[in-house]
């Protein structure tokens, strides 16, 4: 494990990853943190997050060995162009980005040879985000994506494979456009279609009435809807030809249930009976609560 990790980003990921390096590692490992707002990198010493703040990303990686960035995708491909001339030698460069093949590909631009980029995205996080929020236990028991990057050395793969497990995270090693394909379908669809229910609901003249019977079952929906803008946009931008895929195949899906229903077609029980099959053998294989 590294000895010395910067953390740039100081928000629920970048906190949470701080929070779980910290209880597992005690005193072995020193955390350097960076934030663009510096009152977020004071409260996240404060939390025990970080062990000391830097005020600059130049002096934040230095004699680095890990450096984690867990800052808006779309904002990594500038740090990344900042903090290359500054990396040391065989040091070892991830991220959280929820996407990766775009972000696998500004590495490669901007990295000195010797340093090597291995991608990250934990399957974990919740629609709420800042260093308010950040958990100890928010990677426990999750699945870890690792996208080791062309060149990248065993050495800092198995850094990054030892982060994960320190955090309490299992890993899984995948390919950036295997990764990109399926996370499009299980995590950026459900996002779209939750944001996509609000909308229509919401602005239906009857919304004022209706939101007083808006229940749990509303309420867990849309909860992904609650997620941040930005980090919303970002995910589109970097991945949108496999979320247009899979609207397209949801569209499809949608359309044979409206027909069903406008039909008053004796199929519609089948249709549910199979989608209830499919969730509860999910749920089953994979240990999932209902």
């Amino acid at each position: 494990m590294a000895r010395r990790v910067a953390i740039i980003g100081l928000g629920l990921i970048g906190g949470s990853v701080g929070l779980a390096l910290k209880r597992a590692e005690s005193e072995a490992v020193e955390l350097v943190g960076y934030a663009r707002r510096p009152e977020t990198a004071d409260r996240a010493r404060q939390l025990g997050a970080i062990d000391r703040i830097e005020s600059t990303l130049a002096s934040a990686v230095d004699k680095a060995d890990l450096v984690v960035l867990a800052t808006p995708t779309m904002s990594i491909k500038e740090i990344l162009s900042q903090i290359g001339p500054h990396l040391p030698a065989a040091c070892a460069v991830t991220d959280v980005a929820s996407t990766k093949v775009q972000v696998m590909q500004w590495a490669e631009e901007s990295l000195p040879q010797g340093v090597s980029f291995v991608g990250g995205h934990p399957m974990a996080g919740k629609e709420l985000s800042g260093i308010e929020i950040a958990d100890a236990d928010l990677f426990k028991g999750c699945t870890y994506c690792i996208v080791p990057g062309r060149g990248a050395s065993e050495a800092a793969v198995q850094m990054v494979v030892d982060l994960v497990h320190k955090v309490g995270a299992r890993h899984v090693i995948l390919n950036a456009a295997e990764h990109d394909r399926f996370v499009a379908g299980i995590s950026h669809l459900p996002l779209i279609l939750a944001s996509a229910l609000v909308m229509a609901t919401t602005q239906s003249p009857q919304w004022p009435k209706m939101a007083d019977f808006a229940a749990t079952g509303y309420q867990s929906t849309t909860r992904l809807a609650s997620q941040h803008p930005r980090m919303n946009r970002d995910i589109c931008l970097t991945n949108g030809e496999n979320i247009v895929a899979w609207i397209d195949e949801l569209t499809k899906e949608l359309q044979r249930f409206r027909t069903l229903i406008a039909e008053g077609d004796l199929g519609l029980e089948q249709a549910f009976e199979r989608a209830w099959q499919a969730r509860n053998a999910w749920i089953e294989e994979h240990g999932k609560k209902s």
